[in-house]
């Protein structure tokens, strides 16, 4: 069996396909059937009708939670859950009659006849929605723009450009991940572990029971995980919240300040070790999915970073950050206080008000902040050296179209079906890319069309190297600071401008990512290329639209949207945070930061090094080919590491402590019983936790503007904390710290 930690070292040999007629990982053996039935009916009337039904409630409603705080989102594996009895509803009730369609239709993978009911309710019809549900299921980050000019900078945003932001950027993301299928989709190496989950779940969902099995069935295990997490969660999500923030140094030195910024995990570095919250420990991704090699990788930079460099570097009071808390993602002024944007800002034409910055403030960033700012440059250009160095010579092959690596079963299954020609993908590219530059140079966008056009080719630069990342650890690769860095640079002084240069950039990065991971979903459950094609165009069009309405539709119907105190709590968390990076990147700009002999210009060295270790890295791996240093991947380590904050220390210790335990000790000493239930058991896991969620959300926090609640001990003791406080190791003098000029 080929081990999963040569997913990232390419050295892979033709009889590693041949062994058996399987995947060679062992991770896709136990989650994808290697079986294929391709007369199984896939864009049925119920695959439409449930996956167009659960696209515009789901975008509805996470459209509408995404403006509130607190809210919870529909997950994907939610969706997957509740359509499963509506699928089988309708295989009940629907009649049989069978309808023969034109010929033509056959080109966009339709089948031959029609029918409401031409079959039991299958696993490929289950899979089509899921794969429509993944689209609505994903953040509305395409209205932060116009929120932000509508209710911070007070104006009016038209539709046109409400829905174009929203489509171009969702079209430029489908037509990039399409192109890219020969390099994250087609390759058995990619195994894309977050697929995994679904797959098996699907399979569990759609098998048939096995007499002969010792032990229950995955069908069954996983409604008594699901069962036991969704009570659970009653613990550490309502009724003992302690659990969840699990700080117990602190509750016992509540008051010593040392010890809260160690051990804290508000704006502490979390070294209490662990938590007894599910959504905690699987808040960097299920450690049940990710691979152990991947999360070993993580966990050694983050202790690095942010348990030895960050301390050492904070109570030497380098850049004055002992004058600040130790941890949190927010920007300080020189006497120790959040800093106030509004100061800075003159009002009329939005603009920088020079004398007043000068009296005020320049920008300071606690310990942490400037970590995670170190560590993504290091990502930004280690991700490119990496690509280049260990993938080089396959990407170049593949854009040739020749072949290094051979089909393993699920791509030899593939090529039954008809494939997708690239010239659609790169149609749907292109004719975004035109629209892109049409919204921007027809409204008041204040962006020039050659920074738009930077921006996109960013996101697409970023696209390969971060899908081979996120492809075999299920850590997304963020680019969201070096971005905001670049934006400010280029097109310096234009706070609108900064947040569509962020958006684009970041988006067709993000989207494109997510689109790849649908796509592999499909090549797994073997459903024909034009058929995945056919729902995701669909499930794209719906949602924005559903999206945009939503959006509209409350603002035109609460007038204190965004508000801070909008009785409804619908605040705008995401947009408020795009509005003060668009001061802080936009108006202020990095220049009065980063540029040479200022402040924090010894941090852009940090690409430097980023750019380095990877070929260290490889040159010790092809002198040592067989050691441990063949486990090294840096922007894996990298991307991992970029979590924090708002992760806390908790979230990585507890994840490598599950993931030790899973992915290693029961994988290689129970492997029958890891390869039947771990990825079911991260499935029911997940689920469980996300309903509670949101029964408790909707039972106990939503009414009564969230005054429900039992106050007690276990839900107050971990805010009775100078860690709850943010306190700061030294106190700000009263003059304010830091330079004397800026």
């Amino acid at each position: 069996m080929v081990d999963a930690a040569r997913l990232e070292q390419d050295d892979l040999t033709t009889d590693d396909f041949e062994e058996l007629e399987d995947s060679p990982y062992a991770e896709v053996q136990a989650s994808v059937s290697n079986l294929d039935d391709p007369e199984m009916p896939v864009l049925t009337f119920r695959t439409w009708f449930i996956g167009l039904l659960f696209s515009i409630v789901i975008s509805a409603f996470n459209c509408f939670f995404y403006l509130r705080y607190p809210a919870p989102l529909i997950t994907p594996i939610i969706t997957q859950v509740l359509s499963y009895p509506i699928g089988k509803l309708l295989s009940r009730i629907l009649p049989y009659r069978t309808w023969r369609l034109p010929r033509w239709t056959r080109r966009l993978g339709l089948p031959e006849s029609f029918s409401l009911n031409p079959s039991p309710f299958n696993i490929k019809e289950h899979a089509a929605i899921v794969i429509m549900a993944n689209i609505s299921t994903s953040p509305a980050f395409g209205l932060n723009y116009t929120l932000v000019a509508e209710k911070f900078y007070r104006q009016h945003q038209p539709f046109g450009l409400d829905i174009l932001l929203i489509l171009t950027t969702q079209m430029i993301g489908y037509g990039a991940a399409g192109l890219c299928r020969r390099f994250l989709v087609w390759p058995a190496s990619m195994i894309w572990p977050q697929n995994l989950v679904f797959a098996t779940l699907l399979n569990t969902l759609h098998a048939e029971a096995d007499e002969d099995e010792k032990g229950p069935s995955r069908f069954r295990f996983f409604f008594y995980v699901f069962a036991g997490a969704f009570a659970w969660f009653w613990l550490p999500g309502f009724l003992f919240v302690a659990l969840s923030a699990f700080s117990w140094v602190c509750w016992i030195a509540p008051n010593n300040v040392i010890v809260n910024q160690l051990f804290g995990v508000s704006s502490g570095l979390g070294m209490g070790l662990f938590t007894f919250d599910w959504s905690q420990i699987a808040f960097l991704g299920s450690p049940l999915v990710i691979p152990w090699w991947a999360e070993v990788n993580t966990f050694v930079a983050f202790a690095i970073a942010y348990w030895v460099i960050s301390p050492i570097m904070y109570y030497k009071n380098v850049w004055n950050t002992a004058y600040l808390p130790m941890s949190t993602n927010m920007v300080f002024d020189r006497f120790g206080a959040p800093y106030n944007t509004s100061a800075v800002v003159d009002r009329v034409g939005m603009k920088l008000n020079e004398t007043a910055y000068q009296e005020y403030s320049p920008l300071y960033l606690p310990i942490t902040y400037a970590t995670v700012y170190g560590i993504s440059f290091m990502l930004a250009t280690s991700i490119i050296v990496h690509t280049a160095l260990y993938h080089g010579k396959e990407i170049f092959q593949r854009v040739r179209r020749a072949r290094n690596e051979k089909d393993d079963v699920h791509m030899r299954l593939m090529r039954n079906y008809r494939e997708v020609p690239d010239w659609w993908y790169l149609a749907f590219l292109v004719i975004a890319v035109a629209l892109t530059i049409v919204t921007v140079a027809c409204w008041d966008t204040y962006m020039p069309v050659w920074s738009v056009v930077v921006a996109i080719l960013i996101g697409l630069i970023y696209l390969v190297p971060a899908g081979f990342i996120f492809a075999v650890t299920t850590y997304p690769v963020s680019i969201n600071l070096i971005v905001e860095l670049v934006a400010g640079y280029i097109i310096p002084g234009l706070p609108l401008a900064n947040i569509l240069f962020k958006l684009y950039a970041v988006q067709v990065l993000n989207l494109g990512l997510y689109f790849v991971q649908d796509l592999k979903l499909g090549h797994y459950m073997k459903i024909p290329p034009r058929a995945t094609f056919s729902v995701q165009v669909v499930a794209t069009f719906v949602t924005a639209f559903v999206q945009v309405g939503i959006k509209r539709w409350l603002v035109a119907v609460v007038p204190d949207l965004c508000a801070s105190n909008q009785s409804a709590h619908l605040v705008c968390p995401y947009a408020r945070s795009f509005f003060s990076a668009s001061i802080v990147w936009g108006l202020i700009g990095p220049a009065r930061q980063f540029d040479i002999g200022d402040y924090y210009n010894p941090i852009l060295f940090w690409m430097l090094a980023g750019a380095i270790l990877p070929v260290i890295t490889w040159l010790l791996v092809r002198r040592y080919p067989n050691s441990w240093v063949r486990l090294i991947s840096v922007p894996a380590a990298l991307a991992g590491a970029t979590f924090m904050p708002p992760a806390t220390g908790i979230n990585y210790s507890s994840s490598v402590l599950m993931c030790f335990i899973f992915q290693f000790v029961i994988r290689h000493r129970f492997f029958k019983w890891w390869s039947k239930y771990n990825f079911i058991l991260s499935a029911g896991l997940d689920a469980g936790t996300v309903v509670c969620g949101i029964v408790i959300f909707l039972t106990l926090q939503l009414p009564k503007g969230g005054t429900i609640s039992l106050n007690w001990w276990g839900n107050s003791v971990y805010t009775n904390t100078l860690d709850w406080q943010g306190v700061s190791y030294k106190m700000a003098p009263p003059e304010g710290f830091g330079r004397t000029s800026w």
